[in-house]
Formats: C-alpha cells, structure tokens, sequence
C-alpha cells in the first residue's frame, strides 16, 4: 500500500524538513539578535528577519496540521495515489516559495507576494480534503 503513496509520503517529509529548516533559520536570526528562542521584541515588524523567520515558522506550524491530518486519511482509505502526491506536491512547493518571500521582501502590504502562494497551497489542502470527501461520499 505504501509503495503506491511514496511520492505522497516524500512530499509529507519534505514539508516536514521544509518546518525543520525554519525553526533553525528562526532560532539562529533569534540568536544573533539575542532574543530567546520564540520570542519577539515588541518594537518588531516586518522590517525584522528575525520577526519574518519567525513568522514563516509560525504560519508553516499553523497550516501544517491542516495538511497533514487529511493526507494521513488520504492513504488510509486508500485515495488516488496520484492526485494526492500531486496535491502534495503543489502544496510543499508553494509553501517553500511563500517562506523564501517571507525571508527576502519585508512587507507590510496585503497581498504582498507571498499571499498567492499561500492561495496557492491552500488550493491544494482543500483539493487534499476534497479528495477525502470524494473517497467518503461516493466509494
């Protein structure tokens, strides 16, 4: 069963990774500044790296859960291995573009760069979910 959901399964650890690398690059940038790990000085704003690293790894903590639970039920029951590793895919692309415009443009204005690629993934989390439904409602 799982042979069939690898590419779905290395997505799952990429994003895995990509979460990983964020929490380093947030806790180094909160080093230099001497600020404790998860912390912000209350002056921070997106002018900061050390506020943008922070918040990329908190936003990517945020979405994770949404992706992860219904790509688990996914491969339980047994969706398209296809559609979903492609969901998958989309969704960890799109989620590392949006964490290297959090890092390179520090903005305030809304949609800045970054919001499409969160649209982005958030299309294929709700693609993701509907794949489930599908399986649920009409297998």
């Amino acid at each position: 069963m799982f042979d069939s959901y690898s590419i779905a399964v290395s997505a799952q650890m990429a994003l895995i990774l990509v979460i990983v690398l964020q929490a380093t690059i947030a806790t180094v940038a909160h080093q230099k500044q001497q600020l404790p790990p998860g912390t912000l000085g209350a002056n921070l704003k997106h002018d900061s790296f050390v506020f943008r690293s922070h918040r990329t790894h908190q936003n990517s903590l945020e979405n994770a859960i949404q992706i992860f639970i219904p790509s688990f039920i996914a491969i339980f029951i047994g969706v398209d291995a296809f559609s979903l590793s492609a969901a998958l895919w989309v969704y960890v692309i799109s989620r590392i573009l949006h964490m290297v415009l959090y890092y390179l443009i520090a903005t305030e204005k809304n949609p800045s760069p970054r919001t499409y690629f969160y649209l982005i993934s958030l299309t294929a989390n709700f693609y993701v979910i509907w794949l489930v439904l599908e399986k649920l409602i009409f297998a």
